[in-house]
């Protein structure tokens, strides 16, 4: 009888939402080599026990030897996304775990490395960043979880049938639905452009932005001559929730969760990064082969069902596709490719053209300032991306945001910013279909 209270017990625990209480986000800007290998021997007890760690050989490794012995360190990379893309001058932003987060500020003192705390108390952020008072089920101005989203994309399908039509097209590791709207008045010959939201699970405000350019799009047709003229000349597949698995698993499980949730093959970590799961430069930088890092790529291209059913489409959608736009966040950035090389893209001198004047409708609204340029030189090196596969598979007019913000809130954007948010990037993104109606 004990036995079974106390198994009860344990899975009532277990099936507890992932708690973050007394854990901090720092930002570290590492000013020499030297100084990027000290963050990286702070990131190896992530993974290593401290009885199978490297020798240490400077005062800053003898510091960490004095305090981490008792324990694994657990850091989680914001930006870069993995501690293989650290440089000197560049900032870094992780998550240090509670139990560890005092000491890793203490020997970040000690290191004289330059540092900031963006965030005191994760948990604390997370309960804040919930700030809307708004109690409709749905609602364009708060984060609205899958199965609230799924239904909002069929009744708004149904109320607006000569505009929005809804499609599955694949389903999950986990066998959920994955739904795509289409966008557009009817006729034929149309070119099209293809936006995806919700890549990464921990990154709410994307799939925020895929409803709310539904929401414009159908209170703004015949009321609004851009927007009409843009639908009657335009399709928009709008793919609201990409990753829905992980997705789902930061509402009920863990909010930080980056990956999708199938499992690996002799492996006990779950999950791949969907999006260095593409072919292109497909894990050779800035992806991980390691099952258990958030930039895991996977057991081959395309190895995630999510992947497949995304790059499917767009094969088979090649010849009226001519923009991919993908949703992200955070760092307020417009990036095209490349970004698994340093390669310039043959059509850059456009793209970053293009990229340019979407920045500056964007930055008209609210004054929020972004950076643009290709991937691998703006932000990182990063092999496997949506991005990069698609404009190799001949879409030439493929850009990835990075929405707000740069990082005092990261992926705890408050509901309150979602509005201006989705507004100003809404003016970019109808920069670039305008461009592509005119020009592709």
């Amino acid at each position: 009888m004990w036995t079974i209270l106390i198994l009860v017990s344990i899975a009532a625990v277990s099936a507890e939402p992932r708690g973050f209480q007394g854990e901090k986000v720092f930002r570290v800007t590492p000013q020499s080599y030297k100084d990027v290998e000290f963050i990286r021997t702070l990131a190896n007890y992530a993974k290593t026990p401290f009885s199978k760690a490297r020798t240490f050989h400077d005062s800053k490794d003898l510091e960490v030897e004095k305090i981490l012995p008792r324990f694994y360190l657990c850091l989680d990379f914001w930006v870069p996304d993995t501690i293989d893309l650290v440089e000197p001058g560049k900032h870094v932003d992780f998550r240090a775990e509670s139990q560890v987060a005092f000491d890793v500020q203490a020997l970040l003192q000690q290191s004289k490395i330059p540092f900031e705390i963006m965030i005191d108390d994760l948990e604390e952020a997370l309960v804040k960043q919930r700030d809307s008072n708004i109690r409709a089920v749905h609602s364009y101005e708060k984060y609205n979880d899958l199965d609230t989203i799924n239904a909002w994309s069929a009744n708004i399908a149904a109320q607006n049938p000569g505009l929005v039509s809804r499609s599955q097209i694949g389903s999950s590791y986990e066998g959920r639905p994955l739904y795509l709207l289409k966008v557009g008045k009817s006729g034929s010959n149309k070119k099209a452009i293809f936006i995806d939201c919700g890549f990464h699970a921990r990154e709410w405000v994307s799939p925020a932005f895929c409803q709310w350019f539904v929401k414009d799009a159908v209170e703004s047709y015949g009321v609004n001559s851009q927007v009409t003229n843009l639908l009657n000349n335009l399709d928009f597949y709008v793919l609201p929730v990409m990753n829905v698995d992980g997705y789902v698993y930061t509402w009920s499980s863990n909010r930080m969760w980056r990956k999708t949730r199938s499992v690996n093959k002799n492996s006990s970590c779950i999950g791949t990064d969907p999006n260095r799961n593409f072919n292109a430069g497909w894990c050779t930088v800035g992806a991980s082969s390691r099952a258990c890092d958030d930039t895991y790529c996977g057991a081959s291209p395309e190895s995630e069902i999510e992947s497949k059913a995304l790059a499917n489409f767009i094969r088979s959608n090649l010849s009226s596709i001519k923009a991919y736009v993908t949703i992200h966040s955070y760092s307020q950035m417009l990036l095209f490719p490349y970004s698994y090389s340093y390669s310039l893209a043959k059509d850059h001198t456009e793209l970053n053209n293009v990229a340019k004047g979407a920045v500056s409708a964007l930055t008209a609204l609210y004054g929020t300032k972004y950076t643009y340029g290709p991937g691998g030189t703006t932000i990182y090196l990063a092999a496997g991306g949506s991005d990069d596969w698609a404009y190799d598979t001949g879409v030439k007019y493929s850009f990835t945001f990075e929405l707000r913000d740069t990082g005092r809130y990261g992926f705890t954007l408050p509901e309150s910013q979602i509005k201006p948010t989705c507004e100003e990037t809404l003016l970019a993104v109808k920069y670039i279909a305008n461009h592509v109606l005119n020009n592709a």
